[in-house]
């Protein structure tokens, strides 16, 4: 990370302005778990979001966007559950409506400045009596250091919290740009279950945030796969409250640069988390590709390989089937010639060169499980044939992603 850019504590909170709480509203029976959260700022902010490409979408999906799309890309607070997905409820709408008017009455805001969002389970009852019941209680713990509270509130089959926060510059203002995530199922996002919340204290106008997060979405969440299932439930939020101070970015330029800069180094990170606590992961995957066509082949070829199931396994039992990623890679729905392609495998172990010229090449066995044997393995693939790269991620496929969701609903 450039030495303009300093990771630090708080999360969605760590911008000025912003609060967070959790707590159990009795959705889950585990009173020890969170399962509805808030984010609030202290003055309006511009937003922005993206969501899943799925059919089927949950009812928070629609009321969120349909809040945003009528006020012109403004918000003040998040509130969000896990344990159950509100989606494909005869009820749903009214449910989430319910849950954001609640947020707007008992912290006297507009009903439309606040994103609802859900996750858990899909086609479950859901009543709008567990958050009637705890919204004075989740508005009245609101504080600078609830992040985490938060963050616990809206995890599901997550084994650890993600969250992450960048400090930078713009015109001599200090700025902070945090978020936090969730995920770890049904995962293959197309802007899976995951939800994403970012908070930011620069100045930048609604349409200029919805440009970046859309441009930076693409190289990042959308690169991500933990099992092929893209969530009727995926959701990016971003809101910016203007309290650095700094001059508005209303335009391309300089200071738009660095705020796309920020917003890459924060989702890319969370991106990486979600990825490592995929269902039953051990071990992350990271593919890069490198000097291919076009900017679509590059992702398509990353996102076919850290998607592809006989790979994972390969993965998970610390075996260099390079074989496999040949084959991910030749399926690919993209124009390139595969007799030019370089492959090697990485880690902090060392590097194993199975490919060049889209040939095997020898390899010591003994070596290439050292490699494998750590938590987070690279593949490096080289197209040799264009000047465009990308980066895909995912993780090994394991028993336990079969375990975890062959009984999901208890």
């Amino acid at each position: 990370m450039k030495e303009d850019f300093k990771f630090i504590e708080g999360g969605v909170t760590a911008a000025a302005g912003y609060t967070a709480h959790g707590l159990n509203c009795g959705l889950n029976p585990d009173k020890n778990k969170n399962d509805l959260a808030l984010v609030y700022s202290e003055k309006q902010c511009n937003a922005a979001a993206v969501y899943t490409t799925n059919k089927v979408k949950g009812a928070p999906i629609l009321v969120t966007k349909r809040h945003l799309d009528n006020n012109g890309g403004k918000a003040r607070a998040i509130i969000a559950n896990s344990k159950n997905a509100n989606t494909c409820n005869a009820n749903g709408i009214e449910i989430a409506d319910g849950m954001a008017k609640l947020v707007a009455d008992n912290m006297n805001i507009p009903e439309d400045e606040v994103i609802v969002a859900s996750t858990g389970v899909i086609g479950e009852v859901m009543s709008i009596e567990p958050f009637k019941n705890s919204i004075k209680d989740l508005v009245a713990g609101l504080s600078k250091d609830g992040h985490l509270r938060a963050e616990n509130a809206i995890m599901t089959t997550d084994t650890v919290p993600k969250e992450i926060a960048v400090e930078f510059s713009l015109g001599g203002k200090k700025c902070v740009l945090g978020g936090m995530a969730k995920g770890s199922g049904m995962i293959h996002p197309n802007m899976a279950t995951t939800l994403n919340f970012l908070t930011t204290d620069v100045s930048i106008s609604s349409d200029m945030l919805h440009s970046a997060l859309s441009e930076i979405v693409t190289v990042t969440y959308n690169c991500l796969t933990i099992d092929g299932d893209t969530s009727t439930n995926d959701m990016v939020s971003v809101m910016a409250n203007g309290m650095a101070e700094n001059a508005e970015i209303n335009d391309v330029g300089e200071d738009f640069d660095k705020f796309k800069e920020a917003l890459y180094i924060v989702m890319e990170q969370l991106t990486r988390m979600l990825a490592k606590d995929g269902e039953g992961a051990t071990k992350l995957i990271e593919v890069h590709v490198t000097k291919a066509p076009s900017k679509d082949c590059a992702i398509k070829v990353a996102k076919s390989v850290a998607g592809s199931s006989l790979f994972k396994c390969a993965i998970f039992g610390e075996d260099a089937n390079w074989g496999r990623i040949a084959c991910a890679v030749g399926y690919t729905d993209e124009d390139f010639d595969i007799m030019l392609m370089d492959c090697d495998l990485t880690s902090d172990a060392g590097v194993i060169p199975v490919c060049r010229n889209g040939y095997g090449v020898a390899f010591s066995e003994e070596e290439a499980a050292k490699v494998l044997k750590e938590d987070e393995i690279i593949v490096n693939i080289c197209l040799n044939q264009g000047d465009y790269d990308a980066k895909a991620w995912g993780c090994d496929l394991t028993y336990d992603y079969v375990k975890i969701n062959g009984d999901y609903r208890s």
